[in-house]
């Protein structure tokens, strides 16, 4: 009954009779999804948002707990704010999931115990955040009253320390009186007798110093205690050290025992009184305990909590376990039904292709398959199978087609072959550079017309196929076509066959009658090698003008490097910077320097001189700043500015200290060039004062869009200048900010505070002598200054010969002091006579 049908309908027949079981498959399937959804629906709507929203319950009130704790590190108000809105969020978000959990469940003890729970926890934090608000408070109290603190205490050991220089200049010049008057033994005795009191004063200074040093410690160690005990202790031996510093008083003259009873009074109210330090910190420490008891309550409220929540947990695990359990036998049933209807179809299968398809359909495709395998490779020529009224039948009629029109497209081919050639001949013909073509045997097989006369010899052979390359390459290099050939003919013929046989990247070649050949060549798969020849004429003459023009820019562009810092130079060059009005906010050390008196300098010198010397001198200086790295901003007449950090940084640090690094130099440098200067007329010797500074400056590009400079301005740079005008001839004088940077390389001394203009408060400033690694740690220095006197001797750096010298200076020196206090008495003595008289 089915033999009218073909492969098509016969196979469609057997698959629907399988799809059948398929269906059945289907609906099993379908019925355990429909209970397997069931259970998800039930604990998706019921179960899992119970036990989501306790857990998210669980980790927000972790947050609030954790909020708490936080608050007790903060150290702003800021803070502090931030950390109780981000905490009332927090709060308002646990409220919500509460409320989410009474619409699941009403009525549930579990849910009350939360939200009891929650509203504590909230409660609790507002509490810590007061507590903590209070306590910031008072940390800004206490700082206040330590800047005051130490206040009172740094002026009153400036008075001390003030008071006890005077003292010890008076001892020092009363025991001189001593050994050299000869008075009689009353006025002698009463020589004695000031000297001891004068010896108890500064003993009286020196107790009261220790005294006030002991305040200080007291104060200092208090402020990080936290033990009630302690800093009653504390509080003790402060009241003592106050009252035996007041106590001491008694023995000063009224002016410094006013002055200091009026800084010890401040003293007393700041540690002891009422509002005191350590009142302060007593009601600081207690509130710190009481945070922490609410920080302990939270621990407890949050244990509860969590339990709660574990319990609501558990309580939703049980449920959707029940569901899954229930959904596992609908599963199980279904599958029992699924691996039935699997068996079935796989026997029904099994059927059909062995009585079918092996049978009628794969043993005719197999034949087909070998034919056409056959006509693919070649054989035109083979027997084909029987056709019949099937598909397999239509497709040996259209493989007989294929092989009659196969025949017929190779007898087509072979024609277009030949026509192929002759194309390819024509094209390569065409081409206006040399191509030609070696074979594995380096002889030539194709070549065009441009080959031929690029190669070509004057009265030469003729270049023909089937000649090698070494015929062509030996008679080109004899001839003296090639310009790299001429003198070492057997060299080059070598050097080029190797070039040939293993091509490279494109070379070029310098023939006669200024002819440049630029080479590329290639190797084929079949061992053979295909050559371009270009006339690259046109192109070198084209670039030896570049090669001309770029020596012209590279000329200017050094001309116009003299007038621009190395490092703005380079940037400008390289494109790292671009060229318009712009400005930035960098960390520099600024360094300004200039020449002590020099107007009085110039006016003695005829203005070449004085051309010639500044310009040594600038010469000089800049060649220093350049070997340290440093960017010359400007020249104004003596005058030279630097910074560092810009547009080049090596750090804030590593700057700070190049930079003093060169003004150390810059100073040593001088010293040398004295000698110097001197031979050409220059009487008084030429030093520099030297000012730097580091901070925040705005550095860039000023001006116009036409006319620009680059430059910096700012309180920084002001500030370096006031320092130069303020310094000594040949000293360096640095900010406390360059000296925190550079002190632990810089051997420094301190200058003390200086009045700035432009400033509200005195700048620190300090005397930059040399770097450690010169001097050693241990550099042995007497400075002293006085209205009327001063005196500076560096006992390391000094030689010989220079400690001589200034041994036989002082010795003169005391003899005329000696001879001075003399004078003075006796000029007293003959006054007392005289009114005696």
């Amino acid at each position: 009954m089915f033999s009218g049908f073909g492969i098509r309908n016969r196979l469609l027949l057997a698959f629907f009779g399988i799809s059948m079981f398929a269906v059945l498959a289907a609906g099993a399937a379908l019925y355990s999804f429909f209970e397997v959804g069931r259970a998800l629906d039930n604990i998706s709507r019921n179960h899992a948002p119970e036990a989501v929203q306790s857990l998210e319950l669980s980790r927000q009130a972790e947050k609030m707990v954790n909020a708490a704790s936080a608050m007790l590190s903060l150290n702003t108000t800021l803070q502090l704010e931030q950390i109780r809105s981000k905490a009332a969020v927090e709060a308002e978000r646990l409220q919500e999931l509460i409320s989410g959990l009474k619409s699941i469940r009403q009525d549930d003890p579990l849910i009350a115990t939360l939200d009891w729970t929650t509203k504590q926890l909230a409660g609790n934090l507002d509490d810590v955040g007061k507590l903590v608000a209070h306590k910031l408070q008072m940390s800004r109290r206490r700082e206040t009253l330590l800047q005051e603190i130490r206040e009172a205490i740094a002026k009153i050991r400036y008075l001390l320390s003030e008071s006890m220089t005077g003292t010890e200049i008076k001892i020092e010049q009363t025991r001189l009186s001593i050994n050299s008057t000869n008075s009689a033994s009353d006025e002698k005795k009463a020589i004695d007798n000031h000297q001891a009191s004068l010896n108890l004063l500064y003993t009286s200074l020196q107790r009261a110093n220790e005294h006030a040093t002991t305040v200080h410690n007291v104060v200092l160690e208090s402020v990080t205690e936290r033990e009630p005990d302690k800093l009653s202790a504390s509080s003790i031996q402060g009241q003592i050290a106050v009252g035996a510093l007041d106590s001491l008083t008694e023995n000063f003259d009224d002016a410094l025992a006013t002055s200091l009873k009026s800084e010890i009074a401040t003293l007393q109210q700041s540690i002891h009184g009422k509002t005191g330090l350590f009142s302060l910190l007593t009601e600081e420490t207690r509130t710190v305990a009481n945070a922490r008891d609410v920080l302990i309550e939270n621990s407890w409220l949050s244990g509860e909590l969590s339990g709660t929540v574990d319990d609501l947990v558990a309580r939703a695990k049980g449920n959707i376990t029940e569901s899954i359990a229930k959904a596992s036998q609908s599963q199980q049933f279904s599958i029992m039904i699924v691996m039935l209807v699997v068996a079935l179809s796989l026997i029904c299968s099994s059927l059909i292709v062995w009585l079918y398809v092996g049978r009628n359909i794969i043993a005719r495709l197999t034949e087909l398959s070998t034919v056409m395998e056959s006509v693919a490779g070649g054989d035109l020529r083979i027997d084909l199978p029987d056709s019949g009224p099937d598909e397999i039948g239509r497709m040996v009629d259209a493989l007989t087609v294929f092989r009659d029109t196969a025949i017929e497209i190779e007898e087509n081919n072979l024609r277009e072959i030949a026509q192929a050639r002759r194309r390819l001949a024509d094209a390569i013909e065409s081409i206006s550079e040399g191509f030609c073509y070696f074979d594995a045997d380096d002889k030539l097989i194709v070549a065009n017309n441009s080959y031929r006369e690029m190669v070509r010899t004057r009265g030469g052979l003729i270049v023909e196929e089937g000649m090698t390359f070494e015929t062509l390459a030996r008679d080109a290099a004899e001839s003296g076509r090639v310009e790299d050939a001429k003198g070492r003919e057997e060299e080059w013929i070598a050097e080029r066959l190797a070039q040939h046989r293993n091509p490279g990247p494109p070379s070029i070649q310098r023939r006669g009658d200024d002819l440049w050949v630029m080479i590329s060549e290639r190797r084929t798969g079949d061992g053979g090698t295909v050559s371009v020849y270009s006339d690259v004429t046109e192109l070198k003459h084209r670039e030896k003008e570049l090669d001309s023009k770029s020596r012209s820019m590279e000329q200017l562009s050094n001309q116009i490097a003299k007038y621009l810092s190395p490092q703005v130079y380079e940037s400008i060059l390289t494109g790292k910077k671009e060229v318009k009005v712009a400005s930035r906010r960098r960390k520099l050390t600024v360094f300004f320097s200039d020449i002590a008196e020099f107007t009085e300098t110039a006016d003695q010198m005829e203005s070449e001189e004085l051309t010639k010397i500044l310009n040594h001198y600038l010469t000089e200086m800049t060649q220093i700043a350049l070997a340290h790295g440093a960017t010359i901003d400007k020249y104004v007449g003596d005058a030279i500015v630097i910074f560092f950090g810009d547009p080049d940084t090596r750090g804030a640090k590593e700057d700070a200290l190049a930079c003093v690094e060169m003004a150390i130099a810059m100073r040593d440098r001088m010293i040398e060039l004295q000698e110097t200067w001197r031979d050409s007329g220059v009487a008084r010797p030429l030093q520099c004062r030297t000012g730097i500074n580091t901070g925040f400056c705005t550095v860039g590009n000023f001006g116009s869009e036409d006319r620009m400079d680059y430059t910096i301005i700012g309180s920084g740079v002001n500030l370096a200048s006031r320092l130069e005008g303020a310094a000594a001839p040949g000293e360096i004088l640095i900010s406390f900010e360059t000296y925190a940077l550079v002190k632990d390389e810089i051997r420094t001394e301190e200058k003390g505070k200086l009045k700035v203009k432009g400033l509200a408060y005195p700048v620190e400033t300090f005397v930059s002598i040399d770097s450690y690694d010169k001097i050693g740690s241990k550099r042995e220095l007497i400075r002293e200054e006085h209205p009327n006197f001063n005196l500076k001797m560096d006992l390391t750096a000094m030689s010989e010969g220079e400690r001589n010298v200034a041994a036989e200076i002082l010795g003169q020196t005391l003899q005329k002091l000696g001879a001075s206090e003399k004078g003075k008495k006796h000029s007293k003595q003959r006054k007392t006579e005289l009114s005696g008289a």
